[in-house]
């Protein structure tokens, strides 16, 4: 916009009337939010300086997409492409609203729920939940890399075995004779059909190992049982020669200690065997454990199969990775 229709713009504000106030103030978010979405595919764009299909750093400007990003021709290649192309956001037709939903999943206020977020953003609650999944898929190799040192606590949580979504049980009853029982009831069964509620740690209560240290380094790690040879395995490489472990009684870490020298403290959870010589604990672990409660809790029981998503979202959100960086990355 030229100058002089940008002033008549601004003088034709104090003309408006309340209603046409609050509908330019929309108009306005809108458009900031799309223009922040492409701020940020851009700024992808210019950190790499490289074509996506030849890897030349030669280039020209040509045009911008339809969705107003800006567009590049590879000069050897003879090829068009923007910050999008090739990117895990390459098909999004709404980059502005997606980066909305990102800020949701890793900003500091708890995320919404799928379907009140879908609702705010004028969207079917199915367009978020894959949005949802797709920034799974970038996170999941995102460099949050924790290393350990010094005092370092270990436990681990549990999450119930969930199979939301899954279509055995629909199948068993279509065709019971080629399709056999799943091997569990399914969770409503307990209620409405009076089965017994299985009581405390089974094969259906899946273990999450939780690993943290005095100088702020932690980890999530969804572990396939509670064996101690796999909570051995898992604990090998986290934790180096001069180091001192804390945990409760678990065989895994006693094994641990016990074959790589480790000086290892047992605390209890009884009063007075809780914390052992003023200082070995394992109360960071336990804050974390707590921490985990409170970011799973509105998700009502996660699909199994999504689980690994939900620990990497907590321990990018507990890292304070941006959302910037995950567009960078995607």
């Amino acid at each position: 916009m030229l100058h002089y229709n940008f002033r008549r713009f601004l003088d034709a504000l104090d003309e408006l009337n309340p209603a046409q106030i609050k509908h330019a103030q929309t108009k306005i978010r809108d458009l900031r939010q799309k223009t922040e979405a492409i701020s940020e595919i851009e700024a992808r764009t210019n950190q790499e300086h490289k074509c996506p299909f030849c890897g030349d750093e030669r280039r020209q400007k040509w045009g911008r997409t339809r969705t107003k990003v800006q567009r590049y021709r590879c000069t050897g290649y003879q090829k068009t492409y923007s910050g999008r192309t090739r990117s895990a956001i390459g098909r999004i037709h709404r980059p502005d609203l997606f980066m909305v939903a990102l800020r949701d999943m890793l900003g500091t206020s708890t995320p919404q729920p799928v379907r009140k977020l879908a609702r705010q953003l004028g969207l079917n609650k199915y367009t978020i939940w894959r949005w949802r999944m797709l920034v799974f898929s970038i996170i999941e190799n995102s460099n949050v890399a924790a290393s350990f040192s010094g005092i370092i606590e270990a436990d681990e949580t549990y999450q119930r075995e969930s199979r939301k979504g899954s279509r055995e049980w629909v199948r068993h009853f279509a065709d019971p004779r080629s399709v056999p029982q799943p091997p569990r009831p399914r969770w409503e069964d307990f209620t409405t059909k009076g089965l017994k509620m299985m009581r405390g740690l089974s094969r259906w209560q899946l273990p999450i190992l939780t690993v943290a240290d005095r100088g702020g380094s932690h980890l999530f790690r969804r572990l396939p049982n509670r064996k101690s040879a796999t909570m051995e395995r898992a604990m090998k490489p986290l934790v180096p020669g001069d180091a001192v472990l804390c945990s409760d009684g678990g065989n895994g870490y006693k094994d641990l200690a016990a074959a790589h020298s480790l000086e290892h403290f047992v605390v209890g959870s009884k009063p007075g065997t809780r914390v052992l010589a003023g200082c070995y604990h394992i109360q960071n672990v336990n804050s974390l454990h707590a921490r985990y409660g409170k970011f799973i809790e509105p998700f009502c029981g996660p699909a199994t199969k999504n689980l690994n998503g939900y620990i990497r979202w907590l321990e990018v959100r507990l890292a304070g990775i941006r959302p910037a960086d995950v567009i960078r990355d995607s």
